[in-house]
């Protein structure tokens, strides 16, 4: 197989037609050798109908129907593990991004690069959405250490080498591009225009993104223990300086109100000691207790035209 498409669906039924057809006009002008792989994440809309029908008469389309919604990462996962693409474009189901580009980006990929990533120019979203984002992956960025480019999406192209490594990762807390950043294979970038979605609204609502923020913060760095540790003892620093500030009001001004003192300074100690302590056990142990459970990533219900 030359190029598998990996498609996570969600929300988007009305333009899934659009997509796969756009999409199979793009890919026969690169080659006839491709296979396209649409994951439903229990859609509410009924996509799974839509992309029976589209398996039913293309059979060079696979369609994977999770048992309930696990997550687009999740999703997106999913169709990586079954892709057997030499190259393997993974992208949303809205033509926010355009199939059209692929063909850039897979020539783009032959001039020896492992992963061409596209970089959206002048995104057609509301400055509210925008806004979000640009905080999303400042706040990501300034936990992990990392430089994650709001501009990014998932539409991105790499070779079967890049994705075999990443299906390897098997954590609960999942990011396809943060993941994909990790492994450190060759990277370019192309700036394309992007588009407006074409039917629904993200699920990515504030809620959303600042649980995944977290995620990410906390599945790929150690920072906010470090930083725990930091602001507790800014505040038993700040209570030493307390008690300092008290102990010459009272000897040597003889100002002070019984009892408050005392009160305060144990307030700000045993706060800033319990918090520095439940900042670093509370986060390891979630972590712990996730993939201690060892469940699957996903639930498969149904699939179309796949051997496995």
């Amino acid at each position: 197989m030359d190029i598998s498409v990996v498609i996570p669906v969600y929300g988007c039924r009305d333009g899934l037609y659009e997509l796969y057809t756009r999409l199979s006009n793009t890919l026969k002008k690169i080659t006839a050798d491709y296979e396209i792989i649409l994951v439903n994440d229990a859609c509410p809309q009924g996509s799974w109908e839509v992309i029976e029908d589209i398996c039913k008469n293309d059979g060079k389309v696979k369609g994977i129907n999770f048992s309930r919604n696990f997550g687009q990462h999740r999703a997106i996962l999913a169709g990586l593990d079954r892709c057997t693409g030499d190259a393997v474009v993974v992208m949303d189901c809205d033509l926010q991004d355009r199939p059209e580009h692929i063909e850039e980006m897979y020539e783009k990929l032959n001039e020896g690069y492992d992963v061409v990533w596209a970089r959206r120019v002048d995104r057609k979203d509301k400055k509210s959405v925008k806004f979000l984002s640009k905080l999303f992956y400042k706040f990501c960025n300034l936990f992990t250490d990392k430089d994650i480019d709001s501009n990014l999406s998932n539409y991105s192209i790499a070779r079967s080498k890049v994705i075999k490594e990443q299906c390897k990762m098997r954590e609960k807390s999942r990011d396809f591009s943060v993941f994909q950043q990790w492994l450190g294979f060759n990277v370019a970038y192309l700036d394309l225009e992007s588009d407006e979605r074409i039917s629904g609204k993200s699920s990515y609502k504030l809620f959303r993104k600042i649980k995944l923020a977290l995620d990410i913060i906390t599945s790929q760095s150690n920072r906010p223990l470090y930083l725990s540790i930091g602001f507790g003892f800014a505040f038993v620093i700040l209570s030493v300086i307390i008690i300092i500030y008290y102990l010459i009001n009272y000897f040597v001004l003889g100002n002070v109100v019984e009892g408050w003192t005392s009160l305060l300074v144990s307030l700000y100690l045993i706060g800033g000691i319990v918090m520095m302590f439940l900042g670093v056990i509370g986060l390891y142990i979630g972590k712990i207790f996730d993939e201690a459970k060892n469940r699957p990533l996903y639930v498969v219900k149904d699939t179309l035209n796949d051997k496995e």
